[in-house]
């Protein structure tokens, strides 16, 4: 007899709904295992991971090019990665600014910028392809410093009260600028007004296309950045009448001030800004904002900072926004009193 029959058939039924149960819950805690490991494997890399750019104002070779060079170079050395600068030059700043602010908002493009395209555009082209506020994170101002008015080394002048007074005797004086309403171009639009004396503005896109064209006698005066002043007066070429803004430079210091001279409205500092596109998350803005800060306070930077002629900053972004929110009404009024108009 045997004593080992098979099960009935509702045991075997169970044993197999008992199976699958567990083949089940074995696939769902895998599921759920996955899900759980999951967002560790998502988590980006952290920045940056891959080629950074820096798009300065103006054109390549000229002082705001020079002047993201010398960051390029610490923060590829900081970050291992290729940090390229990339400029746009041209519309006052515009088109660099714009593309910055259309940029992927992942921090891997910035702006280096002077007030132009943050300020004196605002006043002045009312249709801005960009919002200076709502379109950017400010992230640290580099450096102070206000344009030269310069002339040719063989100009009968050499202080601006001689300008002023040549300028009187000889209408129509024409001087150089690298934009209408930037700075350089408020500042003689001022000194005309002030001083009753009839002055033709004639913008570039570049700085050194002004003084080419002073050079060749086809401009009176010209203005320029404290950087490229010093390097054309170290080779004779110019002379340096006078500085806006509230101080002499170190790199300078024989160069005096407008307001030294007697001239009153002249003392506002123009600056190097740097700018991310708005939406780029914190912890990406805030390893720039530090970065940009450290390197400013080397001591070969601050020497390259003040042999280009400016004042050597490094501002956390609270306080470029505070400097921003204080400088905008200044400008304004400046632009008030130099008379020049909406474009």
């Amino acid at each position: 007899m045997n004593r080992f029959r098979p099960s009935p058939p509702e045991a075997h039924a169970a044993d197999k709904t008992c199976t699958t149960r567990r083949h089940a819950l074995g696939v769902l805690g895998a599921g759920i295992a996955a899900l759980a490991a999951g967002p560790a494997f998502a988590q980006p890399a952290p920045f940056p991971n891959r080629v950074v750019r820096i798009v300065p104002f103006g054109s390549p070779g000229g002082p705001m090019d020079a002047i993201a060079r010398v960051y390029a170079e610490k923060l590829k050395a900081r970050w291992n990665q290729p940090v390229i600068v990339e400029a746009r030059p041209g519309a006052s700043g515009t088109i660099a600014a714009d593309a910055v602010a259309k940029a992927a908002p992942d921090g891997y493009t910035v702006l280096l910028t002077l007030p132009l395209t943050h300020i004196n555009n605002v006043v002045l082209q009312p249709k801005l392809p960009y919002d200076p506020v709502k379109d950017f994170e400010p992230l640290s101002q580099l450096a102070t410093g206000g344009p030269m008015l310069i002339a040719r080394a063989s100009s009968p002048f050499s202080t601006v009260r001689e300008f002023v007074a040549y300028a009187k005797a000889h209408p129509g004086v024409s001087y150089g600028t690298w934009g209408n309403g930037s700075n350089a171009h408020l500042f003689g639009e001022l000194l005309a007004r002030q001083n009753h004396i009839d002055l033709v503005h004639v913008p570039y896109k570049a700085e050194a296309a002004a003084h080419n064209d002073m050079f060749g006698e086809a401009l009176g005066v010209a203005w320029a950045n404290p950087a490229t002043a010093r390097g054309l007066a170290q080779a004779g070429r110019i002379k340096v009448l006078g500085i806006t803004g509230r101080q002499r430079v170190r790199s300078m210091p024989n160069v005096p001030t407008f307001t030294e001279q007697g001239f009153a409205g002249f003392d506002l500092d123009s600056w190097i800004g740097v700018y991310a596109p708005a939406r780029t998350p914190q912890p990406v803005l805030d390893e720039w904002s530090l970065a940009l800060r450290e390197i400013t306070k080397l001591s070969d930077i601050q020497e390259r900072l003040a042999g280009y002629g400016f004042e050597p900053l490094g501002s956390t972004p609270a306080e470029f926004r505070a400097g921003y929110k204080a400088d905008f009404p200044r400008v304004a009024d400046l632009i008030k009193a130099a008379g020049v108009t909406p474009e």
